[in-house]
């Protein structure tokens, strides 16, 4: 798969920054993204099935901020969490930043946890390690209950099990200009249902940032070599599922999950006391999802509004709108309505964000902690 043409023209361009002390090796850095990204491009004869929701998960995102502000945080993206939301955002970081965040969905059944760490490498860029994991835990596994011999169920023996998703991000940021940013996440992706089924997937997220004083706007190509799953499945716990539910045993497949592009704009309105940043994103899938408010045949158009008034850089509210998408069968527009608030002390931030899906499917809720530990460069060594 190529990549667009401005991701083409900026891998070849130069850093011409006239930054002091600015001597960041950017090009051997773009090079090798060129390289991983041909690496692990699908073949054209290996056989794959287009999987519209493969990587879903992921589309929770990263911090409480982010969705108490619809979502919409490519280009505003700039602490940890930009490694999910724009790689480039972490640019220009530097302290050392932990977080985490939890969040619950559909009432609690769906539990989603996060843990990003940044760590600058003073003028050679912006390293960053991100762990995201969602489960449903206690399914019941009924298979084994039926007593062949009497045809009666033995509740002792259901068993339960998990179905979990998980990704580990490792990114890269650095600059290529006064005010370009440029980044990239390598992620590995796992999916384990239980002992029935498990699923390794790997791509790349490319994405590029620019800030001047007081707007931004920012580019996130994601699964920019497409995420590859393959997955595997132990026909031996799935033996009977043909006794007790008339299905077949299920075959390991490849899936393949198509890019998706997010972009962005921000801007912020300095006031006395007052910082209100306005943002607007666009995602833009390819999968031939049908289900939103805007779609060109197989490419579907999800916007995302949000705001935030930040006093005296201390307390934070937030509010955005979401998930815009209508009923087929009514044209009837729907929208998700998001909330959220944060308090920033010293070294230690924390947000809350609320959202209510449009479908009657439960509240959403994310809690999340940042911490900034101060960074100092090496001293030189006296000789």
């Amino acid at each position: 798969m190529r990549l667009p043409t401005i991701f083409q023209r900026i891998l070849r361009s130069r850093s011409n920054s006239n930054r002091p002390n600015n001597n960041r090796a950017c090009n051997p850095a773009l090079a090798l993204v060129v390289a991983l990204a041909l690496a692990l491009a699908p073949s054209a004869t290996a056989q794959f099935v287009n999987a519209k929701y493969g990587g879903d998960f992921l589309s929770i995102g990263a911090g409480a901020r982010a969705l108490g502000m619809g979502s919409a945080y490519v280009a505003v993206a700039d602490e940890v969490t930009a490694a999910y939301w724009n790689p480039a955002g972490l640019n220009g970081i530097t302290n050392y930043q932990g977080s985490y965040m939890h969040s619950e969905r559909f009432n609690g059944v769906v539990s989603f946890d996060y843990a990003g760490f940044v760590f600058p490498a003073n003028n050679r860029g912006v390293l960053a390690l991100s762990i995201f994991r969602q489960g449903i835990d206690n399914i019941k596994n009924t298979l084994n209950v039926y007593n062949d011999a009497n045809g009666i169920p033995d509740p002792s023996q259901i068993t339960t099990f998990s179905a979990t998703d998980m990704a580990v991000y490792l990114t890269y940021a650095n600059v290529l200009n006064e005010k370009l940013n440029w980044g990239v996440s390598a992620k590995v992706v796992n999916s384990h249902l239980g002992s029935f089924a498990d699923a390794w997937g790997y791509s790349l997220d490319i994405g590029i940032q620019k800030r001047t004083a007081d707007l931004s706007w920012g580019v996130n190509l994601m699964d920019a070599t497409t995420l590859m799953k393959f997955w595997s499945v132990d026909q031996t716990a799935l033996a009977n599922i043909g006794d007790v539910f008339g299905d077949d045993i299920p075959q390991g497949q490849n899936e393949r999950v198509l890019p998706t592009l997010k972009a962005g704009v921000a801007k912020q309105f300095r006031l006395p006391n007052l910082v209100v940043t306005t943002a607007a994103d666009m995602d833009v899938r390819f999968d031939g999802r049908k289900a939103f408010y805007l779609n060109t045949g197989d490419i579907s158009y999800e916007p995302n509004i949000g705001a935030e008034f930040s006093y005296k850089e201390l307390v934070h509210v937030r509010a955005g709108l979401t998930q815009f998408s209508t009923d087929t069968l009514s044209s009837k527009l729907y929208v998700n309505p998001t909330i959220g608030a944060g308090i920033t002390i010293g070294m230690v931030q924390v947000d809350y964000g609320f959202s209510r899906s449009p479908f009657d499917l439960g509240n959403t809720h994310r809690v999340s902690l940042m911490v900034n530990l101060p960074h100092r460069e090496p001293q030189a060594v006296r000789r």
